[in-house]
């Protein structure tokens, strides 16, 4: 029984990036290691853009999964970083769900290393707990295409919706009337053939 239409609300979410570490990053094979960067920085770039509370985490940094993407600690040098000692599942770790829980918001747009394990298991947490989840599957990675399938299937399952981060921004811009050139800026920085839109708007413009 498929779910009514949740559209995300730039004033009832937040971002819960997960795992982004330097040494998961080497895992994930299942999209361009670059690529696969560039919509990380793009998901963390629209959450700063849409000014959305912004929860970072790690996992036993001290071992082989080693610490954060340096990227994402400077774009958010005051978000709430839970650096859990071992919790696999994020939801596990009690300062983590305190700090989720004290945004205030319902819907959670969710990203992480690997797929799986480290986006699949407190997506089904927080769905468990009646939260809006949303996964963005391009900003999340994991070893190749059976594993992140199986887990966008068994996510889907549970009720999380599966976007992308390019779909994230527009539903939450919801009209080009509220602005054009700041998040056309941001598209033109993550997608080059976005560049060409802008610049051709820019000339048009112009005259």
């Amino acid at each position: 029984m498929s779910k009514p239409y949740i559209r995300l609300d730039k004033n009832d979410a937040a971002v819960l990036l997960v795992d982004h570490q330097t040494g998961l990053l080497s895992l994930v094979r299942d999209i361009d290691p670059d690529r696969f960067k560039n919509n990380v920085l793009a998901l963390a770039d629209l959450a700063k853009y849409f000014q959305l509370p912004t929860i970072l985490t790690t996992s036993f940094e001290d071992g082989p999964n080693g610490p954060l993407v340096p990227e994402l600690k400077e774009t958010f040098p005051d978000a709430p970083y839970i650096a859990r000692p071992g919790q696999i599942n994020a939801w596990d770790n009690e300062d983590f769900v305190k700090a989720v829980k004290a945004t205030g918001k319902k819907q959670l747009i969710v990203a992480g290393v690997v797929t799986e394990v480290c986006v699949a298991f407190p997506t089904l947490s927080a769905l468990a707990e009646d939260f809006d989840v949303f996964v963005v599957t391009d900003a999340s990675g994991t070893f190749n295409e059976l594993t992140r399938d199986s887990a966008w299937d068994r996510m889907s399952a549970a009720g999380a919706q599966l976007m992308t981060w390019f779909g994230v921004a527009c539903e939450l811009h919801r009209d080009w009337r509220n602005d054009i050139e700041g998040l056309g800026q941001l598209f033109s920085n993550h997608i080059p053939d976005y560049r060409n839109l802008m610049n051709s708007y820019s000339k048009l413009t112009s005259n």
